[in-house]
């Protein structure tokens, strides 16, 4: 039996902030609050004539639940996002006409990239949770190791002995 797939994961920056109208963020007749936001992903291709060509392709993504809420202060134009979600196509009529528009609709929402002051990112999750993302193979519930000054050890060399990776 063959098994269908609708995945999508998308890297991509926001086109403006969130809540800077009043359709992109708010509450449903649940109380489930829902967020829309726009991204824009940049794609380098080669033309024809050997030259590259930048292209710029906008998606609309949904965000549910705790994750909207959890994220609403740091969606703001600009910012990089990882998406991971799937796509849902809503039809319908209007004045005897049909439309259809193709939408993402986020599983899990990552911001990339850090702030000015040098502060790491946050995840939110499908879940609601929202947690410091943690760095490359550190286990989120073990605190990071202080190394000192020195993070490779104390050696006068420009190339430490240990490699911590």
């Amino acid at each position: 039996m063959a098994t269908d797939l609708n995945h999508v994961v998308l890297v991509g920056r926001l086109t403006k902030d969130l809540g800077a109208d009043e359709r992109s963020f708010g509450y449903v007749g649940n109380g489930q609050a829902r967020a829309t936001v726009s991204i824009a992903v940049n794609r380098s291709r080669k033309g024809a004539d050997g030259n590259w060509i930048e292209e710029a392709n906008f998606f609309d993504v949904t965000i549910w639940g705790k994750s909207a809420e959890n994220l609403k202060p740091y969606l703001t134009k600009g910012k990089q996002i990882a998406v991971d979600g799937y796509l849902k196509q809503d039809r319908w009529e209007k004045d005897g006409q049909k439309f259809s528009k193709v939408t993402i609709v986020a599983n899990n929402v990552q911001l990339l990239g850090g702030r000015a002051d040098g502060s790491q990112g946050m995840t939110g999750g499908a879940s609601g949770g929202f947690s410091p993302k943690p760095s490359f193979g550190q286990p989120m519930n073990n605190p990071i190791p202080d190394y000192g000054s020195d993070p490779y050890g104390a050696t006068d060399s420009d190339f430490p002995e240990d490699i911590p990776f």
